[in-house]
């Protein structure tokens, strides 16, 4: 009899731990089944690779945060005129990308390997592509043209060259023809020499026709024409140079004189201080209607940025705000603007155009012909990201073939170009 009752409990136990099992399973299946996948996933939702996140996301992590497992993260902007048009053009914030033309991976067409910083991660066209309206390129005699060049001491050399200028004011145009309602801004760090070498380059490459002359640029603080109006007069192009005497030779608008701009390199991220630049005027001055902010340290890091565009970001924008007497930045300058801890650059612009344009605290709750501050409920993503063991960082399918390993040339450089003077290099 006691015989029986072991062998009936013994039978008892294999039974409950079968069915324990099966409940595992049916729990796993049931997960599996019901996460997010093909598309489906959205900023902040775990993921596997990259096509598991939805449209203008893509599969990322930021392990400087200690966010080691991928997620979806946004990789585009809102532009904010397709939501509420018809303001000044100096009511808007944009992204601006610096350095553009530094672009991870970016074959070299001198036969030397390049060694120089590397502050960009994807093409221009790109870059434009996903949302980004001004781009920060430094110009060089080189070889009988004129290229786009990280260098230093005014001069360019093969192991700092890119590519002939001409090649990315192209990509531009095609921009420009293709999307008719889009506005682009090009600041020009300016060592070109040669006699109207700059006003050529543009005429070569077909942008002369998108051309915002420089005698309908307000001189006082104004505001400038409507978007709207800059669309319809196909003025859609506004190029700026660092050289004060090009605008009498060339026609090209001298920075400073129309932007006011805060420090860049380690001054602009150091929190709660933002100088002004010194060849800007102060950023309360009011006697320039733009203001680029620019936010990037002087060595660039990718592994870092994500940490850069999280809270420390949306602080010193904050602080420089403040420091021009509550004037929102129009642009914000930064490196590898596609890395962030979910939301990056796309939230802090989001929310600098929301809180300018309709008085909300994103733009996408702005409705278009709605009093201010009639919002509509947008419910964000919370701060922390789903974790899960599956798969690994992918990257984005939108970065260069290995932007998402690639951290050697910064570092190299970071140890070579430590020598004060290379400080040009920002």
């Amino acid at each position: 009899m006691l015989a029986c009752l072991t062998d009936y409990l013994s039978l008892c136990r294999v039974t409950a731990a079968i069915g324990y099992l099966f409940l595992l399973l049916f729990s796993f299946f049931i997960t599996v089944y019901t996460a997010c996948f093909n598309g489906s996933c959205q900023v902040l939702d775990s993921c596997s690779q990259a096509t598991d996140c939805g449209p203008g996301l893509y599969c990322g992590n930021c392990p400087a945060l200690g966010k080691s497992q991928p997620f979806c993260t946004r990789g585009q902007a809102i532009v904010p005129t397709s939501i509420v048009g018809g303001l000044p053009f100096n009511k808007y914030s944009w992204l601006m990308t610096h350095n553009s033309f530094s672009i991870v991976d970016a074959p070299s067409l001198q036969g030397v390997q390049r060694l120089t910083f590397y502050n960009q991660e994807d093409t221009v066209t790109n870059q434009l592509m996903n949302g980004v309206r001004g781009l920060m390129l430094d110009m060089y005699d080189f070889n009988g043209d004129i290229w786009l060049c990280h260098s230093f001491r005014g001069q360019c050399f093969n192991f700092t060259a890119f590519q002939p200028a001409i090649n990315t004011l192209r990509e531009v145009e095609t921009f420009l023809s293709q999307n008719p309602s889009e506005i682009v801004t090009i600041v020009i760090e300016d060592y070109v020499h040669t006699p109207k070498g700059l006003s050529n380059l543009f005429l070569n490459a077909g942008l002369d026709k998108y051309w915002f002359p420089v005698s309908k640029m307000p001189k006082k603080g104004e505001d400038w024409p409507t978007v709207n109006e800059m669309v319809q007069a196909n003025h859609r192009l506004l190029v700026f140079t660092s050289v004060a005497s090009k605008e009498a030779e060339e026609g090209i608008a001298y920075q400073w004189k129309y932007i006011i701009e805060n420090e860049a390199g380690d001054p602009g991220v150091k929190p709660g201080s933002c100088p002004n630049r010194k060849e800007s005027r102060p950023l309360n001055s009011k006697s320039a209607s733009l203001f680029l902010m620019n936010y990037f340290p002087s060595y660039p890091v990718e592994t870092e940025a994500c940490k850069e565009h999280s809270a420390p970001l949306a602080d010193m924008i904050s602080t420089c705000f403040k420091a021009a007497g509550s004037m929102m930045p129009n642009f914000l300058a930064v490196n590898f603007y596609m890395r962030s801890d979910g939301g990056g650059v796309f939230y802090d612009l989001d929310s600098m155009n929301g809180q300018r344009l309709c008085g909300c605290n994103t733009i996408a709750a702005c409705q278009a012909g709605a009093p201010f501050g009639s919002c509509k409920n947008i419910t964000m993503p919370s701060s922390s990201p789903m974790t899960n063991t599956a798969g690994g960082f992918s990257g984005s399918v939108q970065f260069s073939k290995s932007a998402s390993t690639i951290y050697y040339p910064n570092q190299f450089a970071i140890g070579f170009f430590s020598i004060p003077w290379m400080l040009f290099l920002l």
